[in-house]
């Protein structure tokens, strides 16, 4: 049976938030998407508060992306990653990733991030699978609309088994890994034998070991 070793992306695999990398990037690139700042931050304090959910907050704020087409976006996100992405990257997660590796494990990423930036990390060579929040492809353009439930939570567990079954994949999840800066991650934590938290400071309940990566 395979074993995995499952990371989160913001703030486990990187040390800054990917979708606000990715808006000052596209920012420094087309200064008028200022236009969507005072939007987005709007969405994020309704959300705090409550009022709006996860996914209509993520979809305000990354409203910015839509009628830009395919091929425009790969052209986008490849540059994203060789100028940004690449360099928020923790050591200490590489480092794991490359142990895990050469002990037989397969690595996947999962993360409440869009997808379509994160493939961009198939540019690490010990990366085997990505699976993140999907937003709508319409007539060659994309949209700020999520594609069934932000990868959070619950639905992170349920993208897995659907990833690995339809690969079919059967894993030891007794021997497997996860790591994460989030209790948020708490399905996943659960789903596997070994749960790491990455630099968590605040309460934690469930006695999950800690790892302070830099």
């Amino acid at each position: 049976m395979t074993k995995l070793a499952i990371f989160d992306v913001d703030f486990t695999l990187t040390n800054r938030e990917t979708l606000v990398e990715f808006y000052t990037f596209m920012l420094k690139k087309n200064p008028k998407l200022i236009l969507y700042a005072p939007f987005g931050i709007i969405s994020a304090f309704l959300f705090i508060i409550g009022l709006f959910s996860a996914k209509r907050a993520k979809e305000n704020f990354i409203s910015f992306i839509n009628g830009i087409n395919e091929e425009k976006m790969k052209h986008l996100t490849a540059e994203f990653y060789k100028k940004k992405m690449c360099k928020i990257f923790y050591s200490d997660a590489l480092d794991t990733m490359k142990k895990f590796k050469n002990k037989g494990y397969k690595i996947y990423l999962i993360s409440a991030s869009a997808e379509f930036y994160l493939r961009e990390l198939y540019r690490i060579k010990e990366v085997d699978k990505i699976i993140g929040t999907t937003f709508l492809i319409k007539n060659g353009k994309h949209y700020n609309k999520i594609i069934g439930k932000n990868c959070k939570g619950d639905e992170k567990v349920r993208r897995l088994k659907e990833s690995l079954k339809n690969d079919g994949i059967k894993v030891d999840f007794k021997n497997s890994y996860m790591f994460s800066d989030s209790l948020v991650d708490l399905p996943l934590f659960n789903a596997v034998g070994n749960p790491y938290l990455i630099n968590y400071k605040k309460n934690n309940p469930y006695n999950i070991k800690v790892l302070n990566w830099k």
